[in-house]
């Protein structure tokens, strides 16, 4: 089965809706920490409201977004740190059960996990995508 991820930097929200449209995605899992962007149509409200007009579903797993000092390092280009960071963030007992909703999710529907980063190589989506790949047998589309 498909496990797919998008970034939102740089692209407007019909734009991201569109992708997710045309890759067949069913639901919208946001792997943020904080659901609020200033970048235009991406705050958590409307997005799932702009979402439901699409037929697409939203959810919000917080537990399964970066710490702090992980979102830190990513904007300082720290990627390794991040990693590590985020890493051993996934061992918190919120982020485990989060973990398995999102590995029951994706293998029922078609999912793609959203956060802000356009290059998946630098966002903690593809930690979470490639243990899902591991754990469950999910390739990876990065849309």
């Amino acid at each position: 089965m498909d496990l797919c991820t998008i970034g939102y930097e740089g692209a407007a929200q019909p734009d991201v809706i569109d992708r997710l449209k045309a890759a067949g995605v069913d639901t919208l899992v946001d792997v943020r920490a904080v659901a609020a962007s200033r970048r235009a149509g991406f705050s958590k409200t409307l997005l799932r409201e702009s979402l439901a007009a699409e037929g697409i579903d939203y959810v919000h797993l917080r537990g399964l977004g970066t710490p702090k000092a992980g979102r830190e390092a990513a904007r300082k280009g720290r990627i390794g740190e991040m990693r590590a960071l985020f890493s051993a963030h996934l061992r918190d007992p919120q982020a485990v059960v989060e973990f398995e909703a999102l590995r029951t999710l994706a293998s029922s529907r078609r999912v793609a996990l959203l956060c802000f980063e356009g290059d998946p190589r630098g966002c903690h989506r593809t930690v979470l995508s490639d243990r899902l790949a591991q754990a469950a047998g999910f390739t990876v589309i990065h849309l």
